[in-house]
């Protein structure tokens, strides 16, 4: 489920506390319908994305803090994108903008997340002002937050292509990608197939991997952003996860699991972190794996949320409604 992270490192200077977040208030014109005229705030946050490690607390956060601000939660998870596995992706109970949007057997691009992401964006914002967004997939947070200019997939057949070359012989590969695309050969392990192949499909197009990365840290969004990291001890997240993972067994993820492949699922779909463990394993050795995997996952994670640039970061172990009304603090500076 996870995306391959970016080789840049960021300085921790581009990490905020909460007390730093430059967010104020500006000051607009209106024309009232009497013509007098007068001057009213205009918010100048317009989207506040929550992120953070799996079992952080994201959903019930953001869900608080749409409530306070009047508008909806959009959804920044790569797999909840999918109908038919609410309990193995951790689904929100209540309504949430891109959740259960495809079918098991689609594909979802990045691409078209973005698309998708940035309509429902706009809407929200234009009805009420402001919009939340919640997510724990990195670059698909990004991908809400900001116009990375994604190029499209190859065809089919190029990619085919390009794939058997690099699983055939993944060194002469990359040799070919340092001829194409010296920059984004610096980025790449020649070990790294999933970034090797789509580093090639880029330079075969006259794109760069390079450059979509050099977007994808920059401190750009589309419309005024805050973004809030939620950050929890190790031991602490750990112990969520595994209670987390244990009440997804109770509910019956074995069932839904049972259910979902045995219709036709995508190779997207069936990277859902946990369904091969519950396909393959017996549920107590599936339990065990996933909470490993998880914790893993949750890692990656961490390091996704310290190189957000701009991101203000607020300490996750108290309750979300105290988080929501922080979150709402900074809003309103």
């Amino acid at each position: 489920m996870a995306q391959q992270p970016a080789n840049e490192d960021m300085s921790d200077r581009d990490t905020l506390k909460a007390g730093d977040a430059g967010v104020r208030p500006t000051w607009t014109e209106r024309t009232q319908s009497t013509g007098r005229r007068e001057q009213r705030p205009e918010r100048r946050v317009e989207v506040v994305a929550i992120f953070g490690p799996t079992a952080s607390g994201k959903t019930a956060v953001a869900e608080a803090l749409a409530d306070r601000l009047g508008t909806d939660v959009v959804s920044a998870d790569a797999m909840q994108v999918y109908r038919g596995l609410p309990i193995l992706t951790n689904q929100p109970s209540r309504p949430t903008r891109l959740v259960a949007i495809r079918s098991l057997d689609e594909q979802m691009s990045l691409g078209a997340f973005a698309t998708a992401a940035h309509a429902e964006i706009d809407e929200l914002v234009d009805a009420n002002g402001v919009a939340v967004v919640s997510g724990g997939t990195g670059l698909y947070l990004r991908a809400a937050l900001a116009d990375l200019r994604v190029p499209p997939r190859a065809e089919p057949q190029t990619r085919a292509r390009i794939e058997a070359d690099v699983d055939r012989d993944s060194g002469s590969a990359y040799d070919r990608l340092r001829a194409l695309d010296p920059r984004s050969a610096e980025h790449v392990h020649p070990n790294d197939r999933q970034r090797l192949v789509r580093a090639l499909e880029l330079a075969e197009a006259g794109e760069s991997l390079a450059a979509v990365e050099n977007r994808l840290w920059s401190n750009e969004t589309r419309r005024p952003t805050l973004i809030v990291g939620l950050d929890l001890p190790p031991d602490l997240l750990e112990e969520r996860i595994r209670a987390r993972t244990t009440e997804m067994f109770a509910r019956g993820v074995v069932r839904e699991v049972g259910a979902a492949v045995a219709g036709p699922i995508s190779r997207t779909a069936e990277k859902t972190l946990g369904l091969h463990e519950v396909v393959e394993l017996e549920p107590a050795q599936a339990l065990e794996r996933i909470v490993v995997r998880t914790r893993r996952y949750a890692a990656y994670q961490r390091k996704w949320m310290r190189r957000i640039p701009g991101l203000v970061t607020l300490d996750a172990t108290r309750p979300a409604a105290d988080l929501a009304d922080d979150v709402l603090a900074l809003v309103r500076r």
